[in-house]
C-alpha cells in the first residue's frame, strides 16, 4: 500500500494507515523480531490485558539501536519483569506521596489558620498572583460543590457563612497540584517558610519539591513509565539544608527519579518514621537486580549509603 502524505504547517507528514493487529499477529511480529516466547499462551494473556503499545516502551532497552530487532537471547519474560518492576515502583511512590501530601496539607492548614484565621484561603490579599488565585479558588469551589464527603455535607447543612469550609476542612478536598499552586502563590516568603521549616527545608526548595511531586504523582496515577523517565519538571535540590542529605544526591542526574527517592526517603523519616519504606524500595531493587539503575540516576555505591542501608537512619543525628 502506498503511503499518502499530508502537509501540515509547511511540514510533510505521513498519513497513518497501520491496521490493528490481532493478538496472534502481535505474537508473530515479536517472534519475527527475535523475541524468545517460550510460553505463547502466557504471552498472549499479557498482550491481551496490558496492550502491546504499552509494553513496547519496556522493550526498547532490549532492542538494537537501529530498528526493532531484539538483542540475541531476549525473552518475553525479561520485558514483562521490567514492566512489573516499574508497576511496583509506582505503587511504592504513591504510598510515600500520599503520606507526604497529607502532612504538607496539614501544615498548610495549621499555620495559615493560626496566622490569618480559619478562612485565610478566601483572603486574596495573602496571595501574590491574583489571576492564579482566582483560578485556584474557582477550582476549589467546584470541588466543594460536587463533593459528597460526609464532613462536607455536614458543613453545608450546618453553616451559611462563609461559603466554603475552614482551611482544615477544605484542605481535604484539594489535589496535590492544587496545594502546590496555593503554596507557591503565597505572597509572603515567611508564610511559606513556616511550613517549609517543619521539614528543615527552605521555602524555595519545598515549592519546587511540591511542584515536582505533583507531576510524579500524576504520572503514577495514570500508570506512566517511571523507571527510566527523564522528567521535564525537575526538583530543585537543597544546597545547604538539610545538611544530612548533601552526600546522597546525584547532581549529575537531575532528570531521573533517584534524587526524588532521596527526598522522599528523608520526608518519610519525618512524616512516617518506622514505615520501612526505604526497606521495601531496596528489597524491590534486589528482587529485580537485572534492572539498569543507571538510567534511574542511582550513583555507584548507592547501596553502601546509610540513607538506604540503615532503616534506623535519623537525619537529625547526621
Amino acid at each position: 500500500m502506498r503511503t499518502r502524505r499530508v502537509t501540515f504547517l509547511g511540514l510533510c507528514k505521513l498519513k497513518y494507515n497501520k491496521p490493528p493487529l490481532s493478538i496472534d499477529k502481535q505474537l508473530e511480529l515479536l517472534l519475527s523480531r527475535g523475541l524468545d516466547i517460550s510460553d505463547r499462551e502466557r504471552a498472549a494473556h499479557y498482550l491481551y490485558h496490558l496492550n502491546y503499545y504499552r509494553l513496547s516502551g519496556y522493550m526498547l532497552p532490549f532492542q538494537e539501536e537501529a530498528g526493532h530487532q531484539f538483542k540475541a537471547g531476549t525473552s518475553f519474560e525479561q520485558v514483562l519483569n521490567l514492566y512489573l518492576f516499574d508497576r511496583k515502583l509506582r505503587l511504592l511512590l504513591m504510598d510515600a506521596i500520599e503520606r507526604i501530601e497529607v502532612s504538607i496539607r496539614t501544615q498548610w492548614a495549621y499555620h495559615l489558620s493560626h496566622q490569618y484565621g480559619s478562612h485565610a484561603h478566601l483572603d486574596k490579599n495573602l496571595f501574590q498572583n491574583t489571576n492564579k488565585y482566582d483560578r485556584c479558588i474557582r477550582t476549589l469551589e467546584q470541588e466543594y460543590k460536587r463533593s459528597h464527603e460526609t464532613f462536607i455535607e455536614h458543613y453545608r447543612k450546618t453553616y451559611d457563612e462563609p461559603a466554603m469550609p475552614p482551611l482544615w476542612v477544605v484542605c481535604e478536598i484539594m489535589s496535590l497540584g492544587h496545594l502546590s499552586t496555593f503554596y507557591q502563590n503565597l505572597k509572603q516568603p515567611q508564610d511559606r517558610n513556616l511550613i517549609a521549616n517543619e521539614y528543615n527545608f527552605d521555602e524555595k526548595i519545598l515549592t519546587s519539591f511540591l511542584h515536582h511531586l505533583s507531576h510524579v504523582r500524576n504520572l503514577c496515577a495514570h500508570h506512566s513509565r517511571i523507571w527510566n523517565r527523564r522528567f521535564t519538571i525537575t526538583v530543585r535540590l537543597p544546597k545547604k539544608k538539610p545538611a544530612c542529605l548533601q552526600p546522597f544526591f546525584n547532581r549529575q542526574a537531575p532528570r531521573n527519579i533517584y534524587n526524588t527517592l532521596v527526598l522522599m526517603r528523608y520526608m518519610m523519616t519525618i512524616v512516617c518514621p518506622g514505615s520501612k519504606w526505604e526497606t521495601r524500595l531496596t528489597e524491590l531493587l534486589k528482587e529485580h537486580n537485572e534492572v539498569n539503575l543507571t538510567v534511574m540516576g542511582f550513583p555507584d555505591g548507592w547501596d553502601k549509603m546509610t540513607i538506604w542501608n540503615d532503616e534506623n537512619w535519623n537525619p537529625n543525628k547526621e
